[in-house]
């Protein structure tokens, strides 16, 4: 099983979001990350989502997406000529001398401190999902008190770019 990219155009509807993941769902799809926007044109909105499986569920959702009434585009987006980012916040205890220990990790990471208190810090990370994943892999050696990820948001590079 391989996760799959996939940038959803759509008219800006109320509830065309839940027809899309209600769709998901009815079919037995598992949505793994979704987020959603509006684009440039006020009347459209961009989403991007995650999914789990093969080519032929793949190829599946596709179909069964393109058949709702007001989606304009769907595209699988490939991991050789996409762009992908997420947010990472998370809230570290920075007791017992943990703080000079999580400021390397920071650092090495190209994360940002953006609070600090006397026992805990939010660090900010923006990266893609594997560079958010390895992150998260140093964290747990550390006591972590919460967390909040966003989901990927991704973006096709310039196919005349060489």
């Amino acid at each position: 099983m391989k996760k799959y990219t996939l940038s959803i155009v759509v008219e800006n509807n109320p509830g065309v979001l839940a027809r899309v993941a209600s769709l998901f769902g009815r079919r037995g799809y598992n949505i793994d990350s979704l987020t959603v926007s509006e684009t440039n044109d006020p009347g459209t909105s961009h989403i991007t989502l995650t999914v789990t499986g093969d080519e032929q569920i793949l190829e599946q959702i596709i179909k069964q997406v393109y058949k709702l009434e007001e989606v304009i585009k769907v595209v699988h987006l490939s991991d050789s000529n996409t762009l992908s980012r997420e947010l990472l916040l998370i809230k570290m205890d920075n007791g017992a001398g943990a703080r000079t220990q999580l400021r390397e990790i920071v650092d090495i990471y190209e994360a940002k401190i953006v609070d600090l208190a006397p026992g805990s810090m939010i660090i900010e990370l923006t990266g893609a999902p594997q560079k958010i994943d390895a992150f998260l892999g140093m964290m747990k050696e550390f006591r972590i008190i919460e967390m909040c990820r966003t989901g990927v948001t991704a973006m096709e590079k310039d196919s005349s770019k060489s």
